[in-house]
């Protein structure tokens, strides 16, 4: 199997975890603000890895590509401290400016991440297969389709959210710089949890009344959030985004609302119509064309992920 094709299915492992975790996030805020539960489970995505590691580092593996030399330690903390700083802020202008629009349009807005980091690429140093940009648009409409129920306006909520798809088009962007250094993406990904998780802890007490009874209360929906949404997935994305371009990885996460949408259908008896059905199959089929190698395309452009082999 090869190295592209392995961090290919980590993304779409990551996509899969976070649009289930929706359902968790959902019934948490039942009990607590947003701070609190982004702390709590932030803070126990951190905690896990720490024991995940310990094995790692005593049975002599390590994640990421063998066959360079590893970042020094510096790098690996530096990094794990922007991206927790990034992940700070984009949940937080989530929290905020999903309090002042409607789900739907807070979902189709975050999922223009899909759109500036391709941008983003261009700007930076890398161009786009033609296709690419098809996928993007087609996973544009289809998002449109799943995620907005009716006409679609422009608000303060709708404008603090935008501002979180740049900031996580923007980790994406950050999360393959460091990794093109080769840094220990285990550890990398547990200081971020803990970096951002001291951040949210931080907003917590000072905006919010914390209360220990509604944190238990919130308990299994925290944990899995912790282990699954941060622990797992968001390692699996540092991993898995080694092997492949940022906007193919874009693509792949990008599914997150695909399966929340379908989790919501399957776990808590959500409808589906046709139009957000008809969504969701546009998403896939930008993912999956994203994927292949048209006839009447030659060499790949842009720069290639030098650590790209098969094994």
């Amino acid at each position: 199997m090869s190295k592209k094709l392995q961090g290919n299915i980590m993304l779409l492992v990551t996509a899969l975890i976070w649009g289930s975790a929706f359902v968790a996030q959902s019934e948490g805020m039942d009990y607590v603000e947003p701070f609190t539960y982004n702390a709590m489970r932030t803070l126990l995505g951190g905690i896990i890895l720490i024991p995940i590691i310990a094995i790692f580092r005593i049975s002599g593996k390590r994640s990421g590509n063998q066959t360079r030399e590893r970042a020094p330690l510096k790098t690996t903390v530096t990094g794990g401290i922007c991206c927790g700083v990034i992940l700070f802020l984009a949940s937080s202008f989530q929290q905020w400016g999903i309090t002042m629009t409607t789900a739907g349009k807070a979902g189709f807005i975050t999922a223009l991440y899909i759109i500036i980091v391709p941008i983003l690429e261009l700007i930076v140093y890398r161009r786009n297969r033609a296709m690419i940009w098809v996928c993007v648009a087609v996973a544009t409409a289809g998002f449109y389709l799943l995620s907005i129920k009716s006409g679609f306006t422009i608000g303060k909520g709708d404008l603090l959210v935008l501002c979180c798809s740049l900031f996580f088009a923007v980790h994406i962007m950050v999360v393959d710089c460091f990794n093109e250094k080769n840094t220990d993406g285990m550890l990398m990904s547990c200081i971020q949890f803990f970096t951002a998780g001291v951040l949210m802890l931080i907003g917590m007490i000072i905006f919010e009344n914390p209360q220990i009874d509604r944190i238990l209360d919130a308990k299994y929906t925290i944990l899995y959030a912790g282990i699954m949404s941060s622990g797992v997935a968001y390692t699996l994305q540092i991993i898995g985004q080694r092997y492949t371009d940022p906007t193919s990885a874009t693509l792949l996460m990008s599914l997150e609302s695909v399966f929340a949408a379908l989790s919501g259908w399957l776990i808590l008896n959500e409808k589906l119509n046709a139009k957000e059905l008809t969504g969701c199959i546009l998403v896939f089929t930008a993912v999956i064309l994203a994927q292949l190698k048209m006839p009447w395309e030659g060499k790949k452009i842009g720069t290639e992920k030098k650590n790209e082999k098969t094994s």
